[in-house]
């Protein structure tokens, strides 16, 4: 029995990153839910309380996967440089994932505080991986440095998602070049 509930527990989740990835977060609804898994809307019922408890299970799910991935690329790298680029370009390479899509239209949303505080923890993470790079690389203010470096990849995530008229891989160069060179460029 338990099994069976881990896996309709899956089930919705998985259907939630559908709907987020295919129409943000007003698509997110406990009828398309049911609709997605085939159980009834009651049942929904029994696993979330509400659209914000979807959204927090799938943070806590999602966002340690793709911070792992993010992390391991950064570890690959040799130098600072290396880490800042592996982890502006991880994170862009990972856009047309439905895991990333789904955070992506979290991240957009109106939440409750406690969506909210549970998506800035995580987040808080993934930039918190950057900071030692940005301070070997002699920035006065690494923390500072990071949350602006997070903005550059964001502002690519979106130009990216819009489909803007640029190839994606331009895109990832040019967030690449503004997070290492700044306005400079290359």
């Amino acid at each position: 029995m338990a099994e069976h509930r881990t896996m309709q527990r899956g089930a919705l989740l998985d259907a939630a990153r559908s709907l987020l990835s295919e129409g943000g977060t007003e698509a997110l609804t406990f009828p398309a839910l049911a609709e997605r898994t085939g159980l009834a809307r009651s049942s929904v019922y029994e696993y979330f309380r509400s659209r914000a408890a979807v959204v927090e299970e799938l943070c806590a799910v999602d966002f340690p996967v793709w911070a792992a991935e993010v992390e391991d690329a950064m570890q690959g790298a040799e130098t600072p440089q290396g880490k800042v680029e592996a982890y502006v370009r991880r994170q862009l390479e990972l856009v047309g994932d439905r895991r990333h899509r789904a955070v992506v239209a979290i991240s957009a949303s109106e939440l409750d505080a406690g969506a909210r505080e549970k998506i800035r923890a995580a987040h808080g993470g993934l930039v918190a991986m950057i900071v030692e790079a940005l301070r070997e690389l002699g920035q006065e203010e690494p923390r500072l440095g990071a949350m602006l470096l997070q903005g550059v990849v964001d502002a690519a995530v979106r130009r990216i998602e819009l489909g803007a008229a640029e190839e994606p891989a331009a895109i990832v160069d040019a967030a690449v070049s503004m997070s290492l060179h700044g306005v400079q460029g290359a």
